[in-house]
């Protein structure tokens, strides 16, 4: 007895440990199998056939093992009908989300924390213009936005919360009422508004120039915004760099030293606290959601194409790699939408690159041709100072009713909020979205000189007046031949796009469309007075006065968002990329035609992945010619043997990189914050103008004691190598620019919640990458910030015109929208090593790489 009581109360307290671990352990498995079964309840179904109302005939939605739908239809009504419904399947909560942010009504699903948002984005109405673009469409066009409207909300139908997407589930534990509403046309079109916001040219540089015209004389602000170099940079149709050498026009900041003239008396604007007012707009803007990225100097593209006589199919060969703002899932998604027989009924044989939430291919090829994009960045939007007196603003010494425009925004947990948009005939009042610019009006009459009273800025952009994009990607899509091809590119007006070109018959061409502005004064480079009709806009340039070209004599196009054509062609922008990508694919398209080679989608997948950073090139030479010691003569011993290509693995790369962002912050560091240098194109070209003028004053830093260019980078190679050091190891051996340059994929609305758990949920990574900014491998930096990655090559396509199934293609992500799905980052790994998947287009490839059919019948 005495020996068995302990022994049994140890048995019993073992027991009861054991019975607790199983309890724990029993509803850990229970909370895995309810998480699990709760990512997985929103995939769609993807084999076998579903009845869904609608449908005039059957749809058979064929995918690879990739997740990347092949629809096949009897009429384009269901064709695009089954689009929406299959982007719904993969996509639905971005589409949601996205639709919340073109309308202005995030805070309808996260609460009081969007409303300012919300404001800027009422106050430019993308949705209003929307829907007078949805309204203007023709019958065709109308019936396919309806219909891919249908489709959606038949899958709506089907499905509501978390068996839509897991994000439901999320959202709703802090908007447990929150429910999506049925999808509309207007729906898809506000999307072309964000993609036209996201790729609005250079209304950053407007606002830069007007607050470094604060603190530098007026040939600074020129030397920080130089002119695009015509005479060493390729232009789009030229290819060469044009003979003659523009110089820089720039219009002078209102109030400078040479004022601007209105109605034969000089109208000087405000300086300080103009500037004070820009700033705040600078930073409302930088607030708004960037769908596509980061407006900045790395927001572009690569495009070239390159005929028959160059490759060794006898076909034309076009690449594409758009650069934006990486997002998870990929801003893209890949889509085949063919006709089962093309008929008067059904006219589409198309695949490529598709946005979630618009029926269409945006990018691609189709059974006669094959398209790409890059932004072509003209200048489409102003800003003006306007004198406002109550509910008036002043034009020509008379005052003119502003147009007013009352917005209810509703408010997730909260009260509504109502605003007041005010506007004016060139466009809304944007410094009404800030309390604080009570006070720069408030301060703006003395500081200025200017009659006492109440200034704001409005904003003038192409955008918000309706266009006719909308209707221009089924005319692309349906586009058989260069005269088809240039129909839909002039209905391609909002944004202004670079259209590469190449058709089975063996044409390569170019296309510059889009509603750009010609000025009455000024060249759209600052803010001008609005309170004089002397300024502003008196038409749009021609479309047959737009650069183009059909087959050249060089045999190759490449476009990377260099200026389109010389210096003495129509104005489209001051603020063009400054051809560093351009210039480095012109030489390895130009060098593999002097060795003779012909090119494959291999050689043009090659170039690229390029990593030859033209900025190391110029400084390199300098650096070798410097006789250091200490710290900055080992970085130069590190850098002396370097070829200069950005790789993941490169230790002088990585070296670089942080030298870089040293130097310009030792000499442009004391400029206004938002002015800081992001260390793009830019900034590679003002720093290599100054390498030739060793004693600028730009070389000089008094706080570090340093004066002169070689003293200047002999500190910024030392602190460099510190900074190295700190970050990477003591060993230069081991470092590695990859582990500097990561990618974090990041969803787009709970990525940065700032909740650990529900940020592992929906993002990946981090990756470590290459490239760089103004590099052909375009995996851009922002040197005001670190070394993360900003920009990327959101996809990259090359399609061979001979053999379709023989095109490669790659995403950025994946297919699936879905967390934790299949599909959901497959790509992500064989972008980041630069890999390209094989894409069938003929139906027979598509069949024969099937892994998933859905057949897709009409109910009843």
């Amino acid at each position: 007895m005495g020996t068995d009581a302990p022994r049994t109360g140890r048995h019993r307290a073992m027991r009861f440990v054991i019975g607790l671990l199983i309890t724990v352990l029993a509803l850990a498995v229970v909370a895995a199998g309810l998480g699990w079964w709760t990512v997985q309840r929103s995939f769609p179904t993807t084999n076998g056939a579903i009845d869904v109302p609608g449908l005039g005939a059957e749809v058979t939605v064929i995918r690879d093992d990739a997740g990347i739908p092949q629809l096949y239809a009897e009429t384009d009504h269901d064709l695009f009908f089954a689009q929406g419904y299959v982007h719904a399947q993969d996509r639905f909560w971005e589409m949601d989300f996205r639709r919340h942010v073109t309308a202005g009504r995030l805070a309808e699903m996260f609460g009081e924390s969007q409303v300012g948002t919300d404001t800027f984005i009422r106050t430019l109405d993308w949705r209003g213009i929307a829907q007078q673009e949805y309204d203007a469409l023709g019958e065709v066009s109308k019936a396919y936005y309806d219909a891919y409207a249908e489709g959606v909300n038949a899958y709506l139908d089907e499905r509501g919360g978390a068996d839509l997407s897991l994000e439901y589930a999320v959202l709703g534990l802090q908007n447990p009422g929150y429910s999506p509403e049925p999808w509309s046309g207007v729906d898809s079109i506000a999307w072309l508004k964000a993609m036209a916001w996201d790729l609005r040219s250079n209304l950053g540089d407007e606002i830069d120039r007007a607050m470094l015209s604060t603190v530098l004389p007026p040939e600074e602000v020129a030397r920080l915004h130089p002119d695009f170099p015509w005479d060493t940079m390729p232009t789009i149709v030229d290819g060469q760099p044009a003979a003659a050498t523009a110089a820089l026009s720039t219009t002078p900041l209102p109030g400078e030293a040479d004022t601007i003239q209105t109605d034969g008396a000089a109208a000087s604007a405000p300086a300080s606290d103009y500037v004070a007012a820009l700033a705040t707009l600078r930073a409302a803007i930088d607030g708004v959601p960037e769908l596509l990225g980061p407006e900045g100097g790395d927001i572009g593209s690569n495009s070239w194409v390159v005929g028959g006589a160059l490759t060794e199919s006898g076909l034309p060969l076009l690449a594409n790699d758009p650069h934006l703002g990486p997002a998870m899932p990929s801003i893209w998604t890949q889509m085949g939408l063919h006709c089962a027989e093309i008929t008067e009924t059904c006219g589409f044989d198309v695949a490529g690159y598709s946005f979630s939430g618009l029926p269409g291919i945006v990018i691609g090829q189709n059974a006669a041709v094959a398209w790409g994009f890059t932004n072509l960045g003209p200048d489409v939007a102003d800003l003006y100072l306007e004198r406002i007196d109550g509910d008036a603003y002043e034009l020509d010494g008379t005052l003119v009713p502003l147009t007013l425009r009352e917005e209810t925004i509703e408010v997730a947990g909260g009260d509504p909020v109502t605003i007041t948009v005010r506007s004016t005939a060139r466009g809304p009042i944007v410094t009404d979205i800030r309390d604080d610019f009570a006070g720069v009006a408030a301060e703006y009459p003395a500081a200025s000189g200017q009659p006492e009273g109440e200034y704001a800025v409005s904003l003038q952009w192409t955008a918000l007046t309706p266009g006719t994009t909308a209707g221009a990607i089924f005319a692309l899509d349906r586009a058989q031949d260069w005269e088809g091809f240039r129909a839909a590119a002039a209905l391609f007006d909002v944004p202004a796009q670079n259209l590469i070109y190449a058709d089975t018959a063996g044409n390569i061409g170019y296309q510059a469309p889009g509603r750009i502005p010609v000025r009455k004064t000024g060249d759209g480079t600052v803010p001008m007075p609005g309170w004089t009709s002397e300024n502003g806009w008196s038409s749009t340039i021609p479309f047959d006065r737009l650069p183009s070209v059909l087959n050249p004599a060089a045999g190759y196009i490449v476009t990377a968002n260099n200026a389109a054509a010389g210096p003495d062609g129509p104005m489209l922008t001051k603020d063009w990329d400054y051809g560093y990508r351009a210039a480095g694919i012109d030489r390895l398209i130009r060098e593999r035609i002097d060795a003779g080679e012909q090119f494959t989608v291999d050689s043009l997948a090659e170039i690229q992945l390029d990593t030859g950073d033209a900025n190391a090139d110029a400084l390199l030479p300098v650096i070798a010619s410097l006789d250091l010691i200490g710290d900055a003569g080992r970085g130069a011993d590190l850098l002396r043997e370097w070829n200069g290509d950005a790789e993941v693995d490169s230790a002088q790369a990585a070296y670089f990189a942080v030298f870089w962002r040293t130097l310009l912050d030792d000499m442009f560091g004391g400029l206004p914050d938002s002015t800081q240098p992001q260390g793009g194109d830019r900034w590679f070209n003002v720093v290599g103008t100054l390498l030739g003028e060793p004693e600028s004053t730009w070389w000089t830093n008094e706080e570090l004691g340093v004066s002169g260019r070689d003293a200047m980078i002999a500190h910024a190679l030392g602190a460099a190598w510190a900074e190295s050091t700190s970050r990477l190891g003591s060993n230069p051996d081991a470092w590695r620019w990859g582990r500097l340059h990561t990618l974090t994929l990041t969803n787009q609305s709970f990525g940065e919640s700032g909740i650990a758990p529900i940020e592992w949920l929906f993002n990946r990574g981090p990756y470590e990458l290459g490239g760089g900014s103004a590099i052909v491998n375009a995996i851009g930096w922002d040197a005001s910030v670190g070394y993360g990655v900003d920009w990327v090559p959101s996809m990259r396509m090359v399609v061979d015109l001979a053999d379709r199934d023989a095109s490669r293609w790659i995403n950025l992500t994946g297919a699936s929208g879905h967390a934790f799905h299949a599909n959901y980052a497959d790509q992500a790994p064989l972008w980041q090593h630069g890999e390209l998947r094989d894409w069938a287009f003929t139906r027979e490839a598509v069949e024969a790489d099937a892994r998933d059919t859905l057949t897709l019948t009409p109910a009843g």
